[in-house]
């Protein structure tokens, strides 16, 4: 089978061996190639996730289109909303979260998709073809899902340990300085919500309180507040457990040496996300940022995605296309019973939104 690729190495591979250049990818949100394109001028600006694109999917669409695309990296959903809050500087098409998705539209910084232009939308599963935190995708086509969960080294849990608890990274010495937690804001606060026995959403004062004091209690256990980058953390043994997307540990398990690692959906649940294509408002090249969201959405484009970054796909075409032993592996797609316990987190507006980042500040500050 083709697997997917463990990219915190392969990329450095590629950019070693022929240049960022060569592959359309810049780093820091740089958009020091935008607006530059071929000889027509034409050009695609992605602004997305590191390690979330198929090893030749930006070449494949230039050879399929003629048109370019300029990916460029960033590492959290609030680094994507601070990047394009005063303005798009030039993204064509950005990967924001659900709950970004309903941020960013309210605040009207996408707009909105011509689904004519996007016939591929018939491809996607039909649960996915609709979503409470975009009704009737007027914004937003969805890439991937994910749950967030905790990444291991076997042979550094005790006596054959399962960290099946938030508790180990939250509330506990345990692994001392051998731990590391997602920088995200909002999906750090609600995850400790639900370690605590509470939903991800409609949080109250008094337990944010609460989980800040637990978080700053915590800190000088933890190794590091990664962004996006724990994978690598992980297979380089600076830490030994950590707070992953269920896709990157999959993607560093199918690595050479993968078998030291694994994958757990604490007891408690965990927090879903689904990530999205958008067009931001402002957008130069809206017509060519249709086109390649109508291209991530194809069967066979979507089946390249999907086996290199290893995430569940929303497209039925390309899952159909898939191996069984991606369709049935439980690390990217947990049991039912997991499932069942974890929920979407919600857009609960700005203030909510900026006092989860407050919250993070003093917690890193402390």
């Amino acid at each position: 089978m083709a697997k997917g690729k463990y990219l915190g190495a392969s990329r450095r591979s590629l950019l070693q061996q022929f240049g960022a250049a060569a592959i359309g990818v810049t780093f820091a949100g740089g958009l020091s190639a935008c607006n530059r394109g071929g000889s027509s001028g034409r050009v695609v600006n992605f602004y997305n996730w590191d390690t979330y694109i198929g090893e030749t999917t930006l070449a494949d669409f230039q050879q399929a289109s003629g048109v370019p695309v300029q990916m460029s990296l960033f590492a959290t959903n609030d680094e994507l909303f601070a990047r394009l809050r005063a303005g798009n500087p030039g993204f064509d098409v950005i990967v924001p979260s659900n709950e970004f998705v309903t941020r960013m539209s309210q605040a009207q910084m996408l707009q909105e998709l011509d689904h004519s232009k996007i016939p591929n939308f018939a491809n996607l599963q039909p649960e996915f073809q609709d979503a409470a935190f975009d009704p009737g995708r007027r914004y937003s086509m969805p890439y991937t899902w994910l749950v967030l969960g905790i990444g291991y080294r076997k042979d550094k849990m005790p006596n054959g340990l399962v960290p099946n608890s938030w508790r180990y990274l939250f509330d506990s010495p345990q692994f001392s300085q051998k731990l590391a937690l997602l920088s995200e804001s909002a999906d750090l606060i609600r995850l400790s919500a639900k370690y605590l026995g509470h939903s991800v959403n409609g949080i109250p004062d008094a337990m944010l309180s609460q989980i800040e004091q637990m978080l700053i209690r915590q800190k000088p256990h933890v190794k590091q507040f990664h962004s996006d980058n724990g994978q690598d953390l992980l297979a380089s043994g600076e830490v030994d457990i950590v707070m992953e997307y269920n896709g990157d540990i999959a993607q560093l398990m199918a690595s050479p040496g993968g078998e030291a690692f694994d994958f757990v959906v604490p007891q408690e649940g965990t927090l879903i996300n689904s990530d999205c294509l958008c067009i931001p408002a402002g957008a130069p090249h809206v017509d060519d940022a249709h086109a390649f969201i109508n291209y991530l959405l194809d069967g066979e484009a979507g089946k390249k995605i999907t086996e290199t970054i290893l995430y569940p796909t929303p497209n039925a075409a390309a899952r159909a296309l898939m191996p069984d032993s991606y369709k049935n592996n439980a690390v990217i797609f947990p049991p039912a019973d997991v499932m069942a316990k974890s929920e979407y987190g919600a857009f609960e507006g700005d203030e909510k939104a900026r006092q989860y980042e407050e919250i993070f500040t003093r917690i890193s500050a402390a």
